[in-house]
């Protein structure tokens, strides 16, 4: 695992240091539910800015990470669709989330930045809550390097394919379907979600791992990096 993430990470830090210091270094991270998107973003965002802090020990951290789940549809959008019923029940599909709200967020972060950049906000989610929790997350004029994570990154599809053109690197994360099944089921029923394993299994079953299985359909063709999650927790290249 450590290898791997070093290779990784270097891979990213050299892509960076190539960027124009006007631009900001874009990173998508995709995978199915379960493929274990969240880990390794939050270990390449935390890597950089501990190389970044190294070099530059009072600066501002180099880094910032964006997870695609504010961009879920509120639970009130759910209710006014045709069918209530069947969009509650597929929440995480591709038809509940705000691709074109998430396309405005990765322009905005890929426009050039100036000496009047502001700080852009992103939405985050809110579990308690179940709903997405507007201008939480605060991506600063400093975050040179923007790590998105969610399942719908490297989607070929509008307005998702949009989006990852505007990605200097795409990393897609895939697992053995039944190591995702396994954390989907462990994951529901720690979250709350369910009161039982087997319920966890079964919303697994009926909802994630056919996201899962048009996230792998309609895969990008062009991704830089094809990283198998083990069940172990570490990482092989593919």
């Amino acid at each position: 695992m450590e290898a791997q993430m070093t290779r990784l990470i270097d891979k990213a830090w050299a892509k960076f240091l190539e960027t124009p210091p006007e631009k900001r270094l874009l990173i998508a991270i995709g995978g199915i539910p379960g493929s274990g998107k969240t880990t390794l973003s939050l270990t390449l965002t935390a890597a950089l800015n501990a190389r970044h802090a190294a070099a530059h020990p009072s600066a501002p951290e180099i880094a910032a990470f964006v997870p695609m789940d504010g961009y879920h549809l509120t639970r009130a959008q759910l209710s006014a669709m045709p069918d209530p019923a069947l969009a509650h029940a597929r929440r995480g599909a591709e038809f509940t989330f705000d691709g074109a709200g998430f396309l405005s967020l990765v322009e905005a972060l890929a426009a050039p930045i100036t000496a009047g950049s502001g700080t852009v906000f992103a939405p985050s989610f809110d579990h308690a809550a179940k709903d997405p929790k507007e201008n939480d997350i605060a991506v600063e004029a400093t975050h040179r390097i923007v790590v998105f994570e969610g399942n719908y990154v490297l989607l070929s599809r509008p307005p998702w394919s949009t989006a990852a053109a505007h990605m200097s690197l795409r990393y897609f994360i895939s697992v053995p379907r039944p190591v995702a099944r396994a954390r989907l089921a462990r994951r529901h029923l720690a979250a709350g979600l369910v009161s039982t394993l087997e319920d966890g299994d079964r919303r697994a079953v009926d909802n994630d791992l056919p996201n899962g299985d048009e996230i792998v359909h309609l895969l990008l063709p062009d991704v830089d990096e094809v990283v198998e999650s083990l069940e172990d927790g570490g990482w092989a290249h593919s």
